[in-house]
């Protein structure tokens, strides 16, 4: 199997932590953010975007996706066999995915980060900051409080599931930016926990210095 990534890339990590975690063979192709634009790599993945599994004849992307598949083809506790139970972690991808990254990751880390996604003047990028930010209260909050809550060690119970290596990976994003998480405990609680994982800092390595170069 082939993993196409980059390593700072937010949607890379959660596969790599996984592949990682649970001592997947895999070979890791790097694509930068200029190679992943042009041939060959525009060729077999038109989105043009990491990560991408290749897995004999079959070409995924989508990092949830790719979670979901490796977790089942490796026969992963991390997505149990229940049906209601998968339901729940699909449900939490999916709100992490479209409701909180939407303005936590794309209206307010993004556009800090990526010259070509700021604003055209210095109003415009503060407001669209400010209600970025305003939008990332509603879902971090609802994260903490409902998702996490005060009882439990990860997003869906008491054990570890592909929710958590996709959530943790996309919520870290914020570190770069110096997202204070500090009024928000459960979270905290839960990414200390995630950061105890044997790989965490070697996965992680490539947006720590990310976050130490725009410092």
């Amino acid at each position: 199997m082939k993993l196409y990534m980059t390593p700072e890339s937010t949607v890379s990590r959660p596969v790599r932590l996984f592949v990682a975690e649970h001592n997947i063979p895999m070979q890791e192709v790097l694509i930068d953010r200029v190679e992943r634009y042009r041939p060959p790599y525009s060729i077999i993945n038109p989105n043009c975007l990491v990560p991408m599994l290749e897995d004999g004849d079959l070409r995924l992307t989508e990092s949830s996706a790719i979670l979901k598949y490796l977790a089942e083809k490796f026969d992963s506790p991390t997505y149990p066999k229940s049906l209601k139970q998968r339901a729940k972690i699909n449900e939490a991808m999916d709100f992490i995915n479209t409701n909180l990254y939407r303005d936590f990751g794309y209206a307010l880390c993004y556009p800090q980060l990526f010259p070509h996604l700021k604003l055209r003047n210095d109003e415009a990028q503060a407001a669209a900051l400010e209600k970025g930010k305003e939008r990332s209260k509603r879902w971090l909050s609802v994260l903490n409080d409902h998702w996490i809550g005060p009882d439990k060690t990860y997003l869906c119970g008491d054990q570890i599931t592909i929710a958590d290596y996709f959530g943790a990976c996309l919520v870290t994003i914020g570190e770069i930016i110096r997202a204070d998480f500090s009024e928000y405990p459960n979270i905290v609680r839960w990414l200390n926990n995630m950061g105890k994982l044997r790989s965490w800092p070697a996965i992680n390595e490539a947006i720590y210095s990310w976050a130490a170069a725009v410092k």
